[in-house]
Formats: C-alpha cells, structure tokens, sequence
C-alpha cells in the first residue's frame, strides 16, 4: 500500500514536500475474500460530497465492475493499493480524470497497461482517491514496481499535473502555507528542513542562504515555536540545540491533536455536550486496563491500513477515544449508541492454550482422542472449543492439521500461541464487548434482562462518574429499579430494595415469550423451547437482536426455536444446522442430515 502526497509548483520549482499522509509502498497477498471486502470498504455509505456510497471507476467507466475485477485477480501473488491525496485537491471539481491522467502516465512510465480500479473519497478535509492495482501487466506476467518510482516518480508525476490543472503555486500561497506550520503542534516541513540542516543536533542560522527572506523567517519563527515546547534552545545568538527526539514527540503531539478534535466532532454530531469534561485516549499498552461506556463516534484512525477508532461517552464522566486496529471478514463494525466495554488484549497464551500444550505435550499431536483419554469428563463443546482455536492458528500457518484429523502442534506449542497473540494484538489490541444493543434511553421500560438489570443485581456494581454518560446510568437505574417494582419483581423493604429471584432468567423469558408469540403470529408456526441437554435441529433463518441478548430463529416444518445466537450460524444463513445445548452454550454442526431431536 501507499499514499501519494502531491504537491504544486511555485514557478519551476519544488517547494518542500507535503506531509499529509506517510508513505508506504508495499504490494498485497491475493486473496479473493479480502479483495472483496477491502473493495466494499473503500466504497462505503458516506465518501462522496453528498454523503452517499462510493462508486468504483476504471480508465474508462465511471461505473467499474467490482466483482469482474475480483475475478481477474484471482489468480494474481499480489496486488498494489495506494491512496492519493493531492495538495489543493478541494480545488478540483472532480479527481477522476486526475486519477486517469496518473495512471496513464504510469503505464508509461511503465511501459505496460495497468488494470485498475478506484474510489474518490470526500469524507474527510482532504479529499483523496482509493486506487487498486492488479499485480500483473498486459503480458500477464507478474508486475513489478520499484519502490523509489512510488515514492518519487509517482509523486511528481502527480505534482505536475496538479500544477497543469491549477496553474502555478503563487508566492504568496507558498508564504500562506509555511506560515501556517510557524505555530503548528505537529512535525512540519520547517521542522524537517531543521532536522536536515542541523549538525549533531546544533543549528546555525547561517545554514539557509539569506537569499530565502520568508523562508528564514519561517524558520525563526518556527524555532522560537520549538524553544516555547522545550523542544530547541538558543545557546548563543544564532546557535540552537535542536532536541534529539524532535520527530516522534511532534508526530505525537500531532497525533494527539487530531485525536482530541476527532473526540468533539463526534461529540457534537452525536448532539453531546461535554463541556468541562476531561478528554482521555485509551492505551492498550497498559495491562489490565478496560472501559465501559456508549459508542458516539466511529471511523477510520488510518484509512491506508482499514485501522478503526471508537470515541466512547464513558460511565466515569470522561471521554475516551481507542484505537480498536482493524476487522476480520466476518466482523460487525462498532454500532453507535450501544454500551461496550473496552479492555486491552493481553499478549500471552490463553487457558486453553495450556491445555492443548499438556495434551500434546510428548508426541507434539492434538486429537479429539487424546483430548478425552486426558479429560474423560469433557464435553462434547469444550473438546471442539480447543479444534476451533487450533483452526484460528493454523489459518496463521502456525499449526497443521493432519489427514487423520489430528493436529501437529509441536512441542513449543505456547512459544507459538504466544506469537499468535501477539500478532492479534498488533491488528487488535483491543477487545469490545457488547453490553447492551439499545441505546441506555430505552432500557429503564424495556422487557428482557438489561445491562441496567445485571448492575442491579453486582455485587460490585461499577462506579459512575457524577457527570455525563455516569450520571445519565445513575438516573436510569433509579427509573429501572421503580420499573422492576411495578412489575411485581422487585420490592424495597427497610430502605432496601430486594429483587426477584432468578430476575434476569425471568425477564428473558419474558422477552423472548413476547417475540414468540409475535413470530408465530406472523408465520402461523408453534414456538418450542429448547432446554439444557436438548438437541435442536433446523434451517437457521435470521439472528435477532433483543434486550437479554442475540438469538438464532431455527426454523423447522411446523415449529421453530429461539437459541443463544453465535457469529458461526452467519455462515449457514438458510441452511440446515444442528446445535446441541449444553452448559457452556450451544456446539453447531452446519449441514447434517434432516431431522428433529429435542
């Protein structure tokens, strides 16, 4: 991947270099799924001006076939995607026909024709354009693109025809820009002209000819900016010491920046006001550290590598932001206005782990075999719990799975579920837990067990801020606990309040009794319950979201039956399932033959 930062002429020179996103040349793996997925992503609700879907274009249509360019590169070992960001591009009325100069100029500079796709992209200050390029050239041999031409050629390839659409960057835009980066928190151009100029970190004034009056000044100006930060000391008149870790703690400063405007953006698009409330940013880095609170804002933190953040209203008063990495195929984007809770993901083997590595721990082979000579008393779930996170490594090449069925794991098998973990945390260092799917204004009257229920009934109810999201839950558990007592399942007794026993199991089946009836109602089928140590077999049509939770409709001839849903059923949407209900939930058999077992 890569971003292209292009920048206009003054005259007939260059003048610096636009730093509005880094370069990274790299070409991408083939693989169809995640073709498909990153061309939905680039063509999502919202990019254009009018806030709506983008629309792929080719070099000669405006509305390109994304399912025949995924074909075409089936068979490709890599592919390149970069992202485009010319400087001044709010000025251009339309980025395609920029877009299809590039990548005409490309093909010869390449000599070759290119098959490529792309998105223009309106939604943030800078538009820019998403391109994707297969790995192969019109004599369909693998293409092979030097480094440097991305992040030299390419650019001033599309430097010049900035400049031929635009004309010339005058001096006074020139003068406008630097001006702009004298007083800026973040690493500009004048701090890598320092940086370039300066000698073991001491920097002369004489290094830049006095011919360059404003660009002098800039620097002055720029250094007194740093001197202000602790970042640079005059020594002696016209001699500074520049700090040796100015990039990195510039480029965190600016980070920093974007991610606290980030935070009111979504707070006042969200029509939050927060005034007076500390503003915090979420480290995965921290063991141990979790957060609970209302999702207000979501997007993309880097849009080059689909790295998403959340902007969370927390029950403590405060606003977080987290970087959350990116998602899987199968993953459900953040929704807005539910509650999570956030913690970071720890880099060390899981429990389960341990397990796998003390069944193979001689011969270096997992089985369900051995797996039950070693626990007799395990069950049929937990057994395929441990095949499900053998499955997880070896899609990461780290395990193999035997003809026989068995798993060779090695005997360093924890070194390498280490390894395993630590590249998950790298793509996601943070783990989301959905606590509620509605939104906190509709829990107190809500029929099912509610987030709001079970802080009801915690032995260690979590603590709430006085301010914001915190005094919000606070004024919804007095309205839900005066509910629960209207209804019969809660009453308060010398200044006590005593709840129902079995509160939340009572409420799910009242919820899910509710939703019954109405699905019966609608489809003329009889609803049966499913009980600890059934089996229940049937087309899985659609997951509902409720209150207590998600479940599965598991549709049979004459009846159906409402289960504790899981994220495998999506792949058998409409498909004959098989589930057996145990204590731990429920294992799922996708496509066994027809029958009914209770």
């Amino acid at each position: 991947m890569a971003t292209i930062g292009s920048f206009r002429k003054v005259g007939n020179d260059f003048q610096g270099e636009i730093i509005t996103l880094s370069l990274q040349a790299r070409g991408v793996r083939i693989v169809a799924e995640p073709i498909r997925a990153h061309l939905r992503y680039v063509q999502r609700d919202g990019v254009t001006r009018a806030g709506e879907p983008g629309e792929l274009y080719d070099a000669g249509s405006d509305r390109a076939d994304g399912k025949a360019f995924t074909e075409r590169s089936s068979g490709d070992r890599h592919q390149f995607r970069f992202i485009v960001a010319p400087e001044d591009s709010a000025e251009l009325s339309d980025l395609k026909p920029f877009i299809r100069d590039l990548m005409r100029q490309m093909e010869r500079d390449l000599g070759t024709r290119l098959d490529w796709v792309a998105v223009d992209h309106f939604n943030t200050g800078h538009p820019h354009s998403h391109i994707v390029l297969r790995g192969k050239d019109d004599a369909g041999e693998d293409l092979v693109i030097a480094r440097d031409y991305i992040a030299h050629g390419l650019r001033a390839r599309a430097s010049d025809l900035v400049t031929r659409e635009l004309g010339p960057e005058t001096d006074i835009e020139a003068a406008r820009k630097i001006g702009q980066e004298i007083a800026a928190e973040r690493f500009t151009r004048l701090d890598r002209a320092i940086l370039r100029d300066a000698v073991e970190g001491r920097l002369g004034l004489s290094a830049r000819p006095a011919s360059e009056p404003t660009w002098q000044t800039a620097r002055m100006g720029r250094l007194r900016t740093l001197e202000r930060m602790g970042l640079a000391e005059e020594e002696s008149p016209g001699r500074w010491r520049i700090d040796t870790e100015l990039e990195p703690k510039l480029r965190r400063m600016g980070e920093r920046g974007d991610i606290i405007k980030t935070m009111h953006r979504e707070l006042g698009a969200a029509g939050l006001s927060r005034a007076g409330s500390t503003c915090a940013i979420f480290d995965p880095e921290q063991g141990g550290q979790r957060l609970i609170g209302r999702i207000v804002g979501e997007g993309f933190s880097d849009e080059l590598r689909e790295r998403r953040y959340v902007v969370l209203d927390g029950i403590d008063g405060r606003t977080h932001y987290a970087e959350i990495g990116t998602l899987a195929a199968n993953d459900e984007p953040p929704v807005r206005n539910t509650i999570v809770e956030l913690r970071s993901r720890p880099a060390e083997p899981r429990e389960i782990d341990c397990t796998i590595a003390k069944i193979a721990a001689a011969p270096g082979i997992y089985s369900d075999r051995l797996h039950r000579q070693f626990d007799p008393q395990a069950s049929g779930e937990y057994v395929a719990s441990h095949v499900r996170r053998l499955e997880a490594l070896r899609r990461e090449g780290m395990v193999d799975r035997l003809a026989d069925g068995s798993w060779s794991v090695g005997g360093d098998y924890l070194d390498r579920a280490l390894r395993y973990e630590a590249l998950r945390r790298s793509r996601n260092p943070v783990r989301i837990a959905v606590l509620s799917w509605q939104g906190l204004q509709d829990l107190p009257q809500s029929v099912g067990a509610t987030w709001l229920d079970r802080q009801l009934l915690a032995k260690a109810p979590e603590a709430l801020g006085s301010t914001g999201m915190g005094a919000e839950v606070e004024t919804a558990l007095r309205a839900r606990r005066q509910w629960l007592m209207e209804q019969g399942l809660a009453r308060e007794r010398g200044g006590q309040v005593r709840y129902a026993r079995d509160l939340l199991r009572t409420l799910q089946t009242r919820e899910l009794a509710r939703t019954a009836a109405e699905i019966s109602a609608r489809t003329g089928l009889e609803h049966v319950e499913v009980n600890a140590d059934d089996k229940v077999t049937g087309v899985y049509r659609r997951m509902l979201t409720l209150n207590s939770g998600r479940f599965a409709v598991i549709e049979r001839s004459h009846d159906f039956a409402l289960v504790p849903w899981r994220p495998v059923l999506e792949r058998a949407r409409g498909q004959l399932v098989t589930g057996s209900v145990g204590g731990e939930g429920i294992s799922w058999s996708i496509g066994m033959k027809r029958g009914i077992g209770r």
